[in-house]
């Protein structure tokens, strides 16, 4: 298979610059990462993708049964590491992907030389002693609701995760890249991202690790910032001055400037 095909991949920046592997959350794609490029690319050879099922992957390569599974987009990742020669990686995992992030670092540690973990959670669903932000019914209602009317569904749900309720534009873009993903494939993602708990792999990370929280943001709330932050050892925890679930986007200054601080200071 040509994995450069499969994911989309597209390379930019400093041909000689330490790596950054940019990993789209739920629902978005690489695009989502163009606020941030300018600043990155300036510093750093920056490699970006769309993960099977989302944006411009190659929807041939879609297997249920692969992606089902945290575990199925780590090896995607890998491959397309070790399709573009990659090493001493700097992998940046926006939501569900921070966690890919962890699995790719757990897989092959000789890759990966630092983890940059933007607006994570190991586990969304509430337990005890742990707020993941959200009850059982309410994981169990937003599946139901994806069900029969995805489009509906994507024009509630994504100026919600967004936030920034003053600056519609961006909840419309998140609307429209949440739109133009296949329905089937996205219902398997919710399921994959939803219902996932790598909370007991966060204690297999063993390269220095970037938190980027939000001051707000009703996916990751401020409390799963701390938790990640506290059981990863050595991880720093950054709390941008923003509002709702993707910072890339609503700050995109502020997101590129604490990556490339982050690196420069611990590479």
């Amino acid at each position: 298979m040509d994995i450069r095909r499969r994911n989309h991949v597209t390379v930019t920046g400093r041909a000689d610059g330490p790596v950054l592997v940019l990993a789209h959350g739920f629902g978005c794609d690489q695009n989502m990462w163009r606020l941030v490029l300018p600043t990155l690319a300036a510093e750093f050879r920056v490699v970006l993708f769309d993960c099977v099922g989302s944006g411009r992957a190659d929807p041939a390569a879609w297997d249920e049964r692969r992606y089902s599974s945290l575990q199925g987009y780590p090896l995607d990742v890998l491959e397309v590491c070790e399709e573009l020669d990659l090493q001493e990686v700097t992998f940046v995992g926006h939501s569900v992907s921070a966690m890919v992030g962890v699995y790719a670092a757990a897989r092959a540690p000789e890759r990966f030389s630092h983890l940059v973990m933007v607006a994570p959670s190991p586990c969304y669903l509430d337990d005890d002693g742990y707020r993941g932000g959200f009850s059982a019914d309410d994981i169990d209602e937003l599946l139901e609701s994806l069900g029969p009317n995805y489009l509906g569904w994507s024009a509630a749900m994504a100026p919600v995760i967004m936030g920034n309720a003053d600056r519609p534009e961006l909840g419309e873009e998140l609307t429209a890249a949440f739109c133009a993903t296949d329905p089937n494939m996205a219902r398997v993602f919710a399921r994959t991202t939803f219902l996932s708990d790598s909370r007991e792999d966060l204690k297999t990370v063993a390269v220095p690790t970037l938190v980027l929280e939000c001051e707000q943001d009703v996916i990751a709330p401020r409390e799963v910032g701390a938790y990640v932050h506290a059981v990863i050892p050595g991880s720093r925890l950054v709390t941008l001055e923003a509002t709702g679930h993707c910072p890339q986007l609503s700050a995109p200054q502020a997101t590129a400037g604490a990556i490339t601080s982050f690196v420069g200071a611990s590479g």
